[in-house]
C-alpha cells in the first residue's frame, strides 16, 4: 500500500493546483496540458494580481477597510479549515482545563514586553465586526468576531523604531513527526495597526472553538484565510523574518505562497 503524504504536503499540492487554476481561469490563455502546480505562467500571473492589490492597499494604508456585513448575513455554521486540533498532548491539556494556564506573550522589538492571560485581554477595549472569510482555497464565509485590537497590545508595548513586521507563533504542528513546522505567519506594521485587525476569542456571540483556533486567532481582515493564524500563544516585533524558519514569514509562504495575501 502506498504511504500516506503528511497532511501539509497533501495540503500544499491541492493548494498549488487550485492557485494555478485561478490564475488560468482569470488569462483564458494557459493550456493546463501538464501539472498545473507547476505551471510557472499561472503561478506568476497570479503573483502579478497579488503584487497589484498590495500597491493599492499600500497606496490607501490603514484607511481602507474591508467590507462588514450585517448580523443576517452570520453563516450559521463558520467553516473550519487547515488544522481543527493542533496535534500533541500539550494542547490537549490545554483544551482539557479551558486554557486555564495559557498566556500571549508580546515581545522582540518592544520597550514593554507583555505576558497577557485571556482575562487580561477580554478586560481591555474590544471591537466586534462582521466580516468574510476568503480561503485561497476558493471558499468563503462570513461570521462575526470579538476581540481586542492588535494595534491595542503594540501601544502598550511601545515599538522600538527599528520594528517593521510582526511574527504570530501558533500552537499548531503541522507535522506530527516534525516539531520544527509549527505554524507561524506575519504583517508588517500598516496591516498590524489596521482598525479591523484584531486579536478574537469570540466568534458568533460564542468563545472561539477549538476546530477555529481556540482561544485566540488573528483576523487580518484584508488578507486571504491563510494570513489569520490560529492558535496564537506569541506574538514577536521583528525588523526582518528571512532567519525564521524558511525565511519567507510564514508557513505557507515558505512552501510557495505570496506573502502578501490581499484581497
Amino acid at each position: 500500500m502506498k504511504k500516506a503524504k503528511p497532511y501539509f504536503e497533501q495540503r500544499r499540492e491541492r493548494r498549488s493546483f487550485l492557485r494555478a487554476g485561478v490564475a488560468v481561469a482569470a488569462t483564458g490563455t494557459l493550456a493546463g496540458c501538464d501539472s498545473l502546480s507547476h505551471n510557472e505562467t499561472a503561478v506568476n500571473v497570479l503573483r502579478s494580481a497579488e503584487a497589484l492589490t498590495e500597491s493599492v492597499h499600500r497606496v490607501l494604508g490603514r484607511r481602507a477597510m474591508a467590507q462588514e456585513f450585517s448580523p443576517s448575513q452570520i453563516a450559521p455554521v463558520f467553516r473550519a479549515n487547515g488544522t481543527t486540533s493542533p496535534i500533541g498532548q500539550s494542547y490537549a491539556a490545554m483544551v482539557a482545563d479551558g486554557f486555564k494556564d495559557w498566556t500571549l506573550t508580546v515581545d522582540g522589538l518592544v520597550d514593554k514586553p507583555l505576558e497577557l492571560t485571556m482575562a487580561e485581554l477580554q478586560a481591555m477595549p474590544t471591537r466586534t465586526q462582521i466580516t468574510r472569510h476568503d480561503c485561497v482555497e476558493g471558499w468563503s464565509c462570513i461570521g462575526q468576531w470579538k476581540g481586542v485590537r492588535l494595534s491595542h497590545l503594540l501601544n502598550m508595548a511601545t515599538l522600538k523604531p527599528e520594528a517593521k513586521f510582526v511574527v504570530f507563533r501558533c500552537l499548531d504542528q503541522m507535522d506530527e513527526k516534525n516539531e520544527d513546522t509549527m505554524y507561524y505567519e506575519s504583517v508588517d506594521l500598516d496591516d498590524a495597526f489596521h482598525e479591523q485587525t484584531i486579536l478574537a476569542w469570540e466568534l458568533n456571540g460564542k468563545p472561539l472553538p477549538v476546530a477555529n483556533g481556540a482561544p485566540l486567532r488573528a483576523r487580518i481582515e484584508r488578507q486571504l484565510g491563510y494570513k489569520q493564524p490560529k492558535y496564537l500563544h506569541h506574538i514577536e516585533v521583528v525588523s526582518d523574518f528571512s532567519d525564521i524558519a524558511g525565511g519567507k514569514g510564514g508557513f505557507w509562504e515558505d512552501h510557495g505562497y505570496n506573502w502578501y495575501g490581499g484581497i
